[in-house]
């Protein structure tokens, strides 16, 4: 399937979808796409996103306002206006699955890459309050940077078997130590003769989740 499929009105709205992630970091509402193109109710929004899907541009979240992201094929033909960067946002990770399975991705969107340093490759969606003192804090996006190895006192995404934690890293020999930022959680040892540890990434940077709408 190619962009060459869609009907004149599917190509305005994928290129509204695009200029609206572009220009607010986020895409927009079934009642946006309303508002903007005249339709009489939000069913005639999602007719149109539906077959959008069907034609392999977009993806649809279930039980999201804005749960519209756009494919490879659609960023592949779209300019990034601005210079904005598409980023996926990665919510809870399923068991067994790379952080980055479609599965585990709630949305997409796009920020200047100038923001952060180094350049982030998702958003991951953090749980919990264990690095309140580092000024993360739960339901804040995680900007990281995928990389495999870490240097003590970075922020990292690790994966213990099935599990993935955002702490602070020390490692000494083959003993490693996540640590909370926040007094009321307990640090995780890990002992690499026995356990399984897996940098996912680094953090490089939090947007509030109340900025992205």
């Amino acid at each position: 399937m190619t962009q060459d499929n869609l009907t004149k009105r599917q190509q305005e709205i994928l290129n509204f979808i695009s200029e609206h992630i572009d220009q607010n970091g986020f895409p927009p509402t079934r009642n946006e796409l309303c508002a903007f193109f005249g339709f009489r109710s939000p069913n005639a929004a999602e007719s149109h996103l539906k077959a959008l899907d069907r034609k392999g541009v977009i993806q649809l979240g279930r039980g999201r306002s804005r749960g519209i992201t756009l494919t490879a094929l659609a960023r592949a033909s779209l300019p990034a206006a601005g210079g904005r960067t598409p980023l996926p946002l990665v919510g809870r990770v399923a068991a067994g699955s790379p952080v980055l399975a479609e599965e585990n991705i709630e949305n997409e969107y796009r920020f200047d890459p100038a923001l952060f340093s180094p350049r982030p490759h998702y958003l991951l969606r953090v749980q919990g309050m264990s690095m309140r003192d580092a000024g993360i804090l739960d339901g804040d996006l995680l900007a990281v940077h995928r990389v495999p190895e870490a240097r003590n006192g970075q922020i990292v995404v690790a994966r213990i078997e099935d599990e993935v934690t955002v702490k602070r890293f020390h490692r000494d020999g083959r003993r490693v130590t996540l640590l909370p930022e926040n007094p009321d959680f307990s640090p995780i040892e890990i002992d690499l003769a026995h356990q399984h540890l897996e940098i996912e990434g680094l953090g490089v940077g939090v947007i509030r989740s109340h900025l992205t709408g």
